[in-house]
């Protein structure tokens, strides 16, 4: 069994995790712990404020206790709004307090779009675009080029979460353009677990959502392989066979 650990902040769309143990069909199990959010604003003071090492750290004994094999900071815009720079110190620091290998959301999206050979992405936010075009800039410090932002404007993760099928399909519409080798939907309060394969079968290219490439990330990690393709083409350039 690995057991796989997430820092997830609040309550909007969490329930993606277990979504997504049960489609990675394999001996792996995905435990969250969910931090303090402060104040729910996608503004960058409070983004900053939400991704603190001390918030952080508070959730880190309980993901030891569960026997976590590595941690992952499941937010995307409480690291990106640190810059590459910070955002890095924010996991190395991350890392000290779990005993174990880190990473963030953040970072998940720029290993996934290598791993599936993305050079060149569109990014549908959910974000305002003063903060969606900090995502933008951290994935090209990442050497991920960015066709075109499209932000939804939307302030809170609250109401993210109660975003549906639909409202997830209009944003990676409004964000696609012919040039993109895939779509990025990055906030973790978004519910896209159950429609990745319909997401890129309507696009006819990879799509990498906040939950899915966290999930990878923390695979990649402790050096796991899963074929999953319920996951999405990012889940199927490993091996059916499993060791």
């Amino acid at each position: 069994m690995t057991a796989l650990g997430f820092l997830y902040p609040g309550h909007s769309a969490e329930d993606d995790y277990p979504r997504i143990e049960q489609l990675l069909g394999s001996d792996i199990r995905l435990d969250l712990v969910h931090t303090d959010i402060g104040e729910d604003a996608h503004r960058v003071d409070a983004l900053r404020e939400m991704g603190t090492p001390e918030r952080l750290a508070k959730g880190v004994e309980q993901l030891r206790l569960a026997g976590a094999e590595a941690v992952v900071w499941a937010c995307t815009s409480g690291g990106f709004v640190h810059g590459w720079e910070g955002a890095q110190e924010q996991v190395r620091a991350l890392a000290t307090a779990a005993g174990m290998p880190a990473s963030s959301t953040s970072f998940a999206f720029v290993h996934a779009a290598r791993e599936i050979g993305a050079g060149r992405v569109a990014v549908g936010a959910t974000y305002p675009d003063g903060v969606a075009a900090l995502f933008a800039g951290f994935l090209r410090a990442g050497g991920v080029e960015v066709t075109g932002v499209h932000s939804a404007g939307i302030v809170t993760a609250a109401e993210v979460g109660t975003w549906g099928e639909a409202e997830v399909f209009a944003l990676a519409r409004a964000a696609d353009a012919p040039d993109a080798g895939a779509i990025l939907l990055p906030d973790t309060a978004l519910h896209t677990a159950a429609f990745v394969p319909a997401l890129e079968k309507e696009f006819g290219k990879p799509v990498l959502t906040a939950n899915q490439v966290t999930v990878w990330e923390a695979l990649r990690l402790t050096d796991r392989r899963v074929n999953a393709p319920g996951l999405g083409l990012l889940f199927t350039r490993e091996p059916i066979v499993q060791v």
